[in-house]
């Protein structure tokens, strides 16, 4: 591979013209197909073979007339004041005549009233389901009441949350600037780092127009773009930053630009395909899970994580040849390089101190991040509800006040629904469900049954005592679900969109392990292959384990449990949303994976060429760790820009993310790894001969790279030689 990657870093660079036109080429091209066929992104969590997904598709077909939309607009009086009938009728028929209205129900036919009379809630209910509206229809919904003098009127439900879906804003930037500040503290060039930032950009700009692009014909989630955004950005610029470091290495020892492009393209090159494979197969697997919106989101993901990499791979050999030798600093062209003896740096001095201190390294860090693990094992995983949204949102507005008039089940309540084979058999079955559901402990009340217009099937609107993502109503709807399963001749089926919450967030809970297991067997054969070791893998497996658990507990310490959640202006807590732990693990796996391959890679190199284990471990650790704290930073100031936004979910995942970094490529990669190393000696590159010659040799740090310039080298000296 490395070979081939050589070629193909030479030829970018002897035609970078070419390459760099046909980048800025498709760029436009998708930047065009981007603004004239995006379509409108999704909120719709679905969850194919779940009871409350099965009863939804029900109401689809046999209800119609329920399976639209829903909004609530929330009306409240002045303290000490109550509403009428009268001053509610105009915010009634306002609802009715919103375009897309199926009906607008006066809350004193329904009984929406609270008790003390100054609170009451208009149900509307859409024709279309909430991802079939368009703005215009939510922005019509959303001025019902605007002209009510006296009261405050609040919009919630479906309708609302429609289009207000997260989305990129500026804070993002935050994170670019500071890797631009990291590059160029590390290169000593401003040409090295705006070109590195620059191809990145490219990448990111290219993978994101393409998902715009496909957005009109392929239903994706509102965060599927941001999540793209987030990974894009952040290993374009890593993976850059590495073949920019390899490239600028080469230059300072002398070798020409073309063959200096075509060596870092050929062995930081395979580290970077390698570690891009690893995300995009991570990324890809949360297809297995079976979740659509989930798939969807993580296809998205590693296709951008792809363009990245083939940009790394081609487009920036070719910017580095229109940058020439302004990539290094002035010192370094001057021919004052700090590569001397006796300046070595901060690595060398780190690994001396690491593998001498070993066993107390390993001791204390294994023990300090199984201690911050401990919160996770109180995590709790929903899918996102009004109770978190940011204060200033309509949604958020809206929850409260109902919560305040009514109590929190009203934000959340169930829908069940009956089928029988008859519409006799339906009337009594719901009969019975509905008494059996009255009795059950934290059911606040039950509406009567609401048959179709053949009468086969009919539904019951429950509401709980407690708030959509409560622990109490996830165990309350086992508890209705278990009481109306012996209903004789009838199907009854909890759903809506708690009860929906409920099951993805099980289904993912339950698919977790199944995932973990996954990608930890996926590390351990990979890098076997590219380490040929046995323990090698091991150890890095054992890394992953300590940076997912420590990354979990501290995010639920601080978003479920709260602890300093105004440091990242964490409005309210509670569960984390259900995809973040599947995400976490997968993204996370092929950033260890890439920081773990730069460093060991070195070391195995430096220990095949005759180094003692600890002094290839200390010069591994020096030659690039400085590259690997320096892409750590940029990642860590990446995912972190995220957390300025105001949504909570992406402000959970940035957060996540950017703690992992930090955690696995400070913690994990630049001590522990080296720690353990130096403690296993040689037994490191320990592999069974059998296993030894079954497995490929993928041959990532180039060796047989190396070996063929070498002998074309001697074989132009012995021509020289002999021309002479």
């Amino acid at each position: 591979m490395a070979t081939l990657l050589y070629r193909l870093g030479r030829i970018s660079f002897r035609r970078r013209g070419r390459v760099l036109a046909l980048w800025l080429l498709m760029l436009a091209l998708l930047g065009g197909a981007a603004a004239s066929f995006s379509g409108t992104m999704s909120d719709d969590f679905t969850m194919p073979g779940t009871e409350a997904q099965e009863a939804m598709d029900l109401l689809e077909r046999d209800f119609p007339q329920a399976s639209g939309a829903g909004g609530t607009v929330v009306v409240a009086a002045p303290e000490g004041e109550t509403l009428d009938q009268a001053a509610l009728a105009p915010l009634v028929r306002e609802a009715a005549e919103v375009p897309g209205v199926a009906a607008a129900m006066d809350p004193f036919t329904t009984g929406a009233v609270s008790p003390d009379g100054r609170y009451a809630l208009i149900q509307v209910q859409f024709d279309a389901a909430a991802q079939d509206l368009s703005e215009a229809q939510t922005e019509a919904f959303e001025q019902v009441g605007a002209d009510a003098e006296g009261l405050r009127v609040e919009h919630g439900g479906e309708a609302v949350t429609a289009h207000a879906g997260p989305h990129a804003s500026a804070a993002e930037v935050v994170g670019v600037l500071v890797a631009a500040v990291v590059l160029v503290i590390t290169f000593g060039s401003l040409v090295a780092a705006g070109m590195t930032l620059l191809n990145a950009l490219i990448g990111v700009g290219v993978g994101m127009a393409g998902l715009y692009a496909l957005s009109g014909a392929v239903e994706l989630s509102a965060t599927a773009p941001i999540l793209a955004l987030m990974l894009g950005l952040a290993v374009g610029i890593d993976y850059s930053l590495f073949i920019t470091s390899r490239y600028r290495q080469y230059l300072s020892e002398g070798v020409p630009a073309e063959e200096a492009a075509g060596r870092a393209t050929g062995t930081a090159g395979s580290a970077v395909v390698f570690a891009g494979a690893t995300v995009v197969i991570a990324l890809c697997g949360l297809s297995v899970v079976g979740i659509p919106f989930l798939t969807v989101m993580g296809l998205a993901a590693a296709a951008t994580v792809a363009v990245a990499v083939l940009v790394a791979l081609t487009l920036l050999p070719a910017i580095l040849g229109f940058a020439g030798p302004r990539v290094l600093s002035r010192k370094e062209r001057s021919g004052r390089s700090t590569g001397q003896p006796g300046r070595e740096g901060a690595g060398f001095a780190w690994g001396r101190l690491v593998t001498r201190l070993r066993v107390p390294v390993l001791l204390a860090g294994v023990v300090g991040l199984g201690a911050l693990t401990l919160p996770a094992q109180d995590m709790r995983l929903a899918l996102p509800d009004a109770s978190t949204a940011a204060e200033d949102t309509p949604q958020r507005q809206a929850y409260d006040l109902t919560a305040e008039g009514f109590g929190p089940g009203f934000n959340g309540r169930l829908v069940a629904v009956v089928t029988a084979g008859s519409p006799e058999g339906t009337a009594s079955a719901a009969q019975e469900a509905e008494a059996l559901i009255s009795g059950t402990d934290g059911v606040v009340a039950v509406t009567p049954p609401q048959p179709n217009e053949q009468g086969t099937t009919a539904l019951l609107n429950v509401t709980p005592a407690t708030g959509p993502s409560d622990a109490a109503t996830e165990d309350l709807v086992h508890d209705i679900r278990e009481r109306v399963a012996g209903i004789d001749g009838a199907d009854v089926a909890l759903t809506g969109t708690t009860a929906v919450g409920i099951d993805v967030s099980e289904k993912l809970s339950d698919a977790l392990p199944v995932y973990l297991l996954l990608v930890v067997g996926l590390s351990v054969l990979l890098l076997m292959l590219v380490f040929r070791s046995v323990l090698v893998p091991l150890k890095a497996a054992a890394g992953f384990l300590l940076t997912v658990g420590a990354t979990f507990g501290i995010t639920v310490a601080v978003f479920q449990q709260g602890h300093l959640a105004d440091l990242v202006g964490l409005d309210t807590t509670g569960p984390l949303v259900s995809f973040l732990p599947i995400l976490l693990i997968g993204i996370l796996f092929g950033l260890a994976m890439d920081y773990e391959v730069f460093l060991v890679s070195r070391m195995r190199e430096d220990y095949v060429h005759g180094d003692t284990p600890s002094q290839a471990t200390i010069n591994g650790l020096g030659h690039n760790g400085r590259v690997v704290a320096a892409a750590a930073v940029i990642m860590t100031a990446v995912f972190a820009g995220f957390v300025l936004t105001d949504d909570p979910i992406i402000k959970s995942i940035g957060f996540a993310l950017a703690l992992g970094v930090v955690i696995d490529a400070f913690i994990v990669r630049m001590t522990l790894v080296p720690a353990a190393m130096s403690l296993l000696g040689r037994a490191a590159w320990w592999l069974p001969r059998p296993l030894d010659r079954a497995l490929p040799n993928l041959d990532i740090e180039g060796e047989r790279l190396r070996h063929r310039l070498a002998g074309e080298h001697e074989e132009q000296e012995r021509r020289e030689h002999a021309g002479t």
